[in-house]
């Protein structure tokens, strides 16, 4: 199966893959999509499995198993991967399987291979199950919006978040085997040589602010930004300045 995508920019052009954080679906890219697409790169943005428009796995599957499937289907031999949160752990992913295919990360508050949940993902965890299993989609949704979003979102963009979380509650979200076949996590973090941009945000939880700096320390080529205003959904949070983010990192690492 294909999953769900858009495509835009010239045929030939460095292709920049965005995948989105499990909260979200696609549209999460909808404030990068264009200025990268202007900027001349070939801009993908897919939905993962039980996403968006994507449907849910009916028999084992990786997510990063999509992500190349996807590649392989547009005829896109490498590309500069960007990814928030279990969308970086994704491309992480991607980027040990098959190092040849990926130009660069850019990681906004990625989630990592193998990770383990601390205290604060323990108890949003178990606080979020608690509505699910009471049938309260909305106030699951609620608990999202509340969680990941840092001050500075908008009214608009926490009510976007609030319908991708829901759509996704309703779908049966399942993360698929996003790390399936991956050795231990330091041996992931070790063995991809792109170059990467590794961003934190400082009002996340620490857990993935922990997370976030395990994955600059491992990776052998990377750099570490902290963003003083950011929670975790910092590309939703202030667009545009993510986007000249973006742009600048591109544009070193992989210039159209």
């Amino acid at each position: 199966m294909i999953i769900s995508h858009d495509v835009d920019g010239p045929e030939g052009a460095p292709a920049v893959v965005l995948l989105h954080s499990s909260v979200c679906d696609r549209r999460m890219w909808d404030p990068q999509w264009k200025p990268l697409v202007g900027a001349g790169y070939r801009v993908v943005r897919a939905d993962f499995r039980s996403c968006g428009e994507s449907p849910v796995g009916s028999a084992p599957y990786s997510d990063v198993g999509d992500v190349l499937d996807l590649l392989d289907h547009l005829g896109i031999g490498q590309a500069s991967l960007v990814g928030s949160s279990y969308g970086g752990r994704v491309a992480l992913g991607v980027a040990w399987l098959r190092s040849e295919r990926v130009s660069a990360l850019a990681l906004l508050c990625p989630g990592r291979p193998g990770q383990v949940a601390g205290p604060q993902m323990r108890a949003f965890g178990a606080a979020e199950d608690e509505l699910l299993e009471a049938g309260d989609l909305d106030g699951a949704a609620a608990l999202n919006v509340r969680t990941w979003l840092g001050p500075d979102a908008t009214e608009e963009v926490r009510e976007l978040v609030g319908r991708m979380q829901r759509g996704n509650f309703e779908a049966g979200l399942t993360e698929g085997a996003g790390d399936f076949g991956l050795p231990e996590p330091e041996a992931v973090l070790s063995a991809v040589t792109a170059r990467a941009l590794v961003v934190s945000g400082a009002h996340d939880l620490p857990d993935f602010r922990r997370i976030v700096a395990e994955v600059a320390a491992g990776l052998p080529n990377a750099r570490a930004l902290d963003l003083p205003w950011a929670g975790h959904l910092p590309s939703l949070e202030r667009p545009a300045e993510i986007t000249a983010l973006l742009r600048e990192f591109l544009a070193d690492t992989a210039p159209a």
